[in-house]
């Protein structure tokens, strides 16, 4: 198969599962506990529970504001509205939806409210972060943040977790003190873990291997034919305490290729001097292309 489409379905089904694992945080454990921390779905909650109504529910809310800001932002934001964060909008929002009609929730799942709200954190920050490491989102609040980007020049972060404070204060005046405070936790944890989250799913290996000129060549050719990576070479070295000639590779990899790399160059070379050190950031060919 075309490695486009392997590309592209690979994506997809990454797509899919960071919506579905929001959608499913939200329906089974946010809603049922009134755990609102911002944003669409957090308003969704209290709108819910303001209206009282058994037909406005807050998977209904939730669809219809979202679907209103995919048509604002389409109109506003126009071409650089892209169809990944329209797909994984619709489906969490309808997913939401549909969880109501076919699997109804009076109560929440447990009577430990601390756990549900473990869960109520875990499900959504994973999914976003899924989805913004593939450059998407679930719409809501990052669409009212592309709308204002386009006509001012407001710290849009700033803006928008000013917009959460007041939903998440709204919920002490709707459903008390005690989920205020768990809407509190929720907020400062949610922001936390997705922060963590995408820090371990972008970390890569810096590894920079020393070694004898000899082995320059068959160390290069595993990189760049076994690994399909490349690398940065330098001769210009030599070992302090027997002043030989030394050979520097600095090349990136992910986690498995590392391990491949440091077997393989022991392999060949048992005196050569491996050091791997963990980032999240970099920019170029194969892995960020743009700052």
């Amino acid at each position: 198969m075309n490695s486009k489409v392997l590309q592209f379905l690979k994506q997809f089904a990454l797509l899919t599962v960071g919506a579905a694992l929001v959608a499913f945080g939200i329906y089974f454990f946010k809603i049922p506990n009134h755990f609102s921390t911002g944003g669409v779905s957090g308003l969704s909650i209290v709108l819910a529970a303001i209206f009282k109504s058994t037909w406005l529910t807050e998977g209904m809310i939730l669809t219809s504001i979202n679907v209103l800001l995919i048509i604002a932002g389409l109109i506003v934001v126009g071409k650089d509205f892209t169809f990944k964060t329209i797909y994984c909008t619709l489906l969490m929002s309808g997913l939401t939806w549909l969880l109501e009609v076919i699997y109804p929730m009076d109560a929440p799942l447990t009577r430990y409210p601390v756990l549900e709200l473990v869960f109520a954190i875990l499900l959504p920050s994973l999914g976003s972060a899924i989805l913004f490491y593939e450059g998407a989102s679930t719409g809501g609040t990052d669409i009212v943040a592309m709308i204002i980007k386009k006509f001012s020049s407001l710290n849009i972060s700033t803006a928008l977790f000013a917009a959460d404070i007041v939903i998440v204060l709204s919920t002490y005046f709707v459903f008390g003190i005690e989920t205020w405070l768990f809407c509190v936790l929720g907020l400062i944890s949610k922001s936390l873990f997705v922060n963590a989250v995408l820090e371990s799913i972008n970390t890569v290996k810096n590894c920079t291997v020393i070694t004898s000129i000899e082995y320059e060549e068959d160390i290069c050719k595993f990189i760049t034919d076994d690994l399909h990576r490349s690398a940065t070479i330098s001769e210009a070295f030599s070992s302090a305490y027997l002043h030989e000639s030394k050979t520097v590779i600095i090349t990136v990899l992910n986690r498995k290729q590392a391990l491949k790399l440091k077997k393989y160059a022991k392999s060949i070379d048992p005196h050569s001097f491996i050091v791997v050190t963990s980032t999240s950031t970099i920019y170029g060919k194969g892995f960020k292309e743009n700052i």
